[in-house]
């Protein structure tokens, strides 16, 4: 598989990583309805307000859902940083993956690999990496 990715929207969730910093930001990128092309960003609150894990605040990830049906979207991507460490899933970021239609980007704004991107799906707790397809 590839992620399909505007690169208005990657580079708006390197710009909430950087502005997160030393928490982890998280979100998801939406993607009209049956359409690849993740587009819209949807930036998320961290209920963990950590610096090595994240969490999606239960009301707002309904509230969100909700809009995404409202505006005929899909969630394309779930993404969120890792401020210590490159941009590959944590055990926690493995075990907690529950839909394997979803990409999982991770954006690291850790000293050398600063604002590394990488992209993953993540299905019966295997990981694969695959490629990001940048578009205008």
């Amino acid at each position: 598989m590839v992620l399909r990715i505007t690169a208005q929207a990657l580079e708006q969730v390197r710009h909430l990583a950087q502005a997160a910093h030393p928490i982890e930001a998280c979100g998801l990128i939406a993607a009209a309805s049956g359409e690849p092309l993740a587009h819209r960003v949807v930036p998320m609150s961290n209920q963990a307000a950590s610096p090595t894990w994240f969490s999606f605040d239960p009301r707002e990830q309904l509230q969100v859902w909700r809009e995404l049906d409202q505006r005929d979207e899909d969630c394309r991507v779930i993404y969120h940083s890792h401020t210590a460490s490159e941009a590959w899933p944590s055990r926690e970021d493995i075990a907690l993956a529950s839909d394997p239609q979803v990409h999982y980007l991770i954006v690291s704004t850790w000293g050398e690999v600063r604002h590394a991107a990488r992209s993953f799906r993540i299905i019966d707790g295997r990981v694969f990496e695959e490629p990001l397809c940048v578009q205008p």
